[in-house]
């Protein structure tokens, strides 16, 4: 059995890091303990304050009592040193006293919070961690279409995001030569600016990275007007000006183009820059299949028909009759027809679940892929949960799973591995486990999710929603041992919450009488 976490916060969903030993943002499990990290600084951080204003206060209470002292001294030098014991106490004072408070002010109040502070630094995210966070939240952005109003004014549940947040944004995505984003969450800092919000962030810093960023993507009047406006708060930038007559040159010179084009290069025109408009915010990478995969995680799915709902049931099963089965059968729903998709209800118990979470939570590490030409196992941007493997050995309640998923399902689960999907490129990726093909596949969601987090299968549009103790199951080949490429599918980034999934995929190989072999390809 495979256990994945997979989170978002906003922000959350969610990107990734070349430190293999942090990915604090691609774990709500981590980020929880970065929580009572902080916290616990906080507290620190509360008693170095105490600490210090304590000092103070003893500074404070003996200055006020020498200004007393001296303004009475000061009256009558003469007749107050004339008294031995004044005499006395001003030796006192000047030679042991002063040198006691000179010893409370330089003392250091914040040892303990630096120390403390030192030991946690060892387990803050790094400039990748924040780099990944920055990337899961514009990745969210772009697959469920939120415009940065909405993320910035914590409409979404979180806290609202400040122009310095919005700012730090768009500088990750320039720095990725990402000039869409850019372009996004700097005019949203901008806004926030023209709104009032104070900030460290000067308006100047801003506009200079929306001009380039927005010429970049070709729009050239725009960026000359955010460039004019820079130069109005700052007449004298070098870059701004330089820029200026870069982009009133090019300005004309495509006026000029324009005007001596026939109608046909208008309309060629017109048509060129309709596409880039749609094209815009897509990486270079950016595969049709990308489109399908994002609208099914929107829920903009195919509808079936009348005729094809009508065929979809709710039913209690027992499995042919399975004695664990007759009196209590379980409760099973078609959520898809072609391929065959089907849900069981009420498979786990929360204790079940809780037990499962607790094995693994100290072993989440970083999902990989194998790559296509190197064949290594490595971390990809697209992928972002984290895995651990539980055998049934190591608790009776996985062992428990593992059985009541053969009982359910008629396949023997002693075959079964910790690898996803079937091979569809490398036939022989199982031989050396001499157990066949990935012949079926078993989900189970250990976790609702408040938004997002869909299972997709984007070659016959179909979307499947978490739902906490239920699982999902589909074969992967036909009877015939062929591949069944419809149930190609992808996780959808969540967008508010957290995901729990933990997966089982059963092998050909045992599975001989349970399942039959036959010729067609379609059954």
């Amino acid at each position: 059995m495979e256990l994945r976490g997979v989170c978002c916060v906003l922000l959350t969903c969610l990107f990734y890091t070349s430190s293999a030993d942090k990915d604090f943002f691609t774990s709500i499990g981590q980020m929880t303990d970065l929580l009572y990290t902080e916290k616990d600084l906080v507290t620190s951080l509360k008693d170095y304050i105490r600490a210090e204003e304590d000092k103070l206060e003893q500074v404070k209470k003996w200055a006020e009592k020498l200004d007393v002292l001296s303004a009475t001294a000061t009256q009558d030098p003469e007749g107050f040193l004339g008294h031995p014991v004044n005499a006395f106490k001003l030796m006192k004072r000047l030679n042991t006293e002063w040198g006691e408070l000179e010893s409370l002010v330089l003392k250091d109040m914040s040892d303990g919070f630096i120390s403390n502070l030192t030991i946690q630094r060892q387990y803050f995210p790094n400039d990748d961690d924040q780099t990944g966070a920055a990337k899961a939240l514009m990745r969210l952005q772009d697959t469920y279409r939120l415009d940065t109003h909405t993320i910035s004014s914590g409409e979404l549940p979180g806290d609202p995001m400040t122009v310095e947040d919005c700012f730090e944004l768009g500088k990750i995505a320039y720095s990725d030569a990402d000039y869409y984003h850019t372009e996004l969450w700097m005019e949203q800092a901008l806004k926030q600016l023209d709104g009032g919000e104070e900030s460290t962030v000067d308006m100047v810093t801003i506009l200079d990275y929306l001009s380039y960023s927005i010429y970049q993507q070709g729009e050239l009047e725009r960026a000359l007007d955010y460039t004019k406006r820079l130069l109005k708060l700052d007449s004298a930038h070098q870059r701004a000006n330089g820029n200026l007559k870069y982009f009133e040159y090019q300005l004309a010179k495509q006026n000029k183009v324009e005007a001596e084009e026939g109608q046909k290069e208008k309309e060629k025109r017109e048509r060129e820059k309709r596409e880039a408009s749609d094209k815009k915010g897509r990486p270079a990478d950016y595969l049709p299949e990308r489109r399908k995969y994002e609208q099914l995680c929107r829920g903009e799915g195919i509808k079936m028909t009348p005729r094809r709902q009508s065929r979809m049931f709710c039913r209690y099963s027992d499995n042919n009759h399975h004695p664990l089965y007759v009196l209590g059968p379980v409760k099973q729903e078609d959520e898809w027809d072609r391929p065959r998709i089907i849900r069981y209800h009420d498979i786990l118990s929360n204790s079940e679940i809780e037990k499962v979470k607790e094995l693994a939570k100290p072993r989440l590490r970083r999902a990989t892929i194998s790559n296509p030409i190197t064949g290594v196992l490595e971390t990809a941007h697209y992928r972002i949960s984290k895995s651990a493997w539980l055998t049934s050995y190591e608790d009776p309640v996985v062992d428990k799973i593992n059985q009541r998923i053969e009982d359910i399902t008629g396949l023997n689960v002693k075959t079964a591995e910790e690898l996803q999907d079937w091979s569809t490129d490398e036939p022989d990726a199982f031989k050396e486990l001499g157990t066949g093909n990935r012949i079926a596949t078993w989900l189970i969601y250990m976790s609702d999710v408040p938004s997002g987090g869909a299972t997709v299968f984007t070659d016959v549009g179909a979307a499947v929603w978490p739902k906490k103790g239920s699982a999902v199951f589909w074969y992967n080949l036909f009877a015939s041992g062929e591949g069944d490429y419809s149930t190609r599918h992808a996780a959808c980034p969540v967008l508010v919450g957290n995901k729990w999934v933990s997966n089982k995929w059963m092998h050909e190989r045992g599975q001989e009488f349970r399942r039959r072999c036959t010729l067609n390809e379609s059954e």
